[in-house]
């Protein structure tokens, strides 16, 4: 099984606690990835995340096709960091780390996602050829919507 890493890191301007109310929610998905990734969050979700927090969407990621996506933040260390994982969905392996590192007032946001892709050698063409392009994009956009936001 072949794991793939994306890696980004970008300093904002705003409170530790303003960004963890911010990308703990997975109601502001939808606010910073692009028009062609569109979520729906099928579960309801409490105000405070929490390790063990399962959390249903419904996705439309590639080529407009819906798919089921269920996923557990498997650690939550209020307001520095979480990571939710895959548990149901179109990867082998999903996990994505959200860093929040408070600097002279301002934070500093890393993302650290692992994943890999099933099928073996036919997915990873697939991500070769689409789904590494996609993933890009959907940290791109994130990038450009915080930057104009909180940059």
């Amino acid at each position: 099984m072949k794991i793939y890493q994306l890696y980004h890191r970008q300093a904002l301007s705003l409170p530790i606690q303003e960004a963890w109310a911010f990308f703990s929610s997975p109601y502001n998905l939808n606010d910073i990835t692009p028009d062609f990734f569109h979520v729906t969050v099928t579960s309801k979700v409490p105000e405070k995340i929490y390790s063990g927090l399962m959390i249903s969407y419904e996705m439309k990621a590639v080529f407009g096709i819906s798919m089921a996506w269920l996923s557990e933040i498997s650690h939550c260390d209020e307001p520095k960091r979480f990571v939710y994982e895959q548990r149901i969905g179109p990867f082998r392996l999903w996990s994505h780390e959200v860093c929040l590192t408070e600097q002279d007032g301002s934070i500093v946001m890393e993302d650290i996602v692992f994943y890999a892709m099933p099928l073996g050698l036919i997915g990873q063409l697939l991500n070769k050829f689409l789904i590494a392009d996609k993933l890009d994009r959907i940290f791109t956009v994130r990038h450009n919507y915080l930057e104009a936001r909180w940059g």
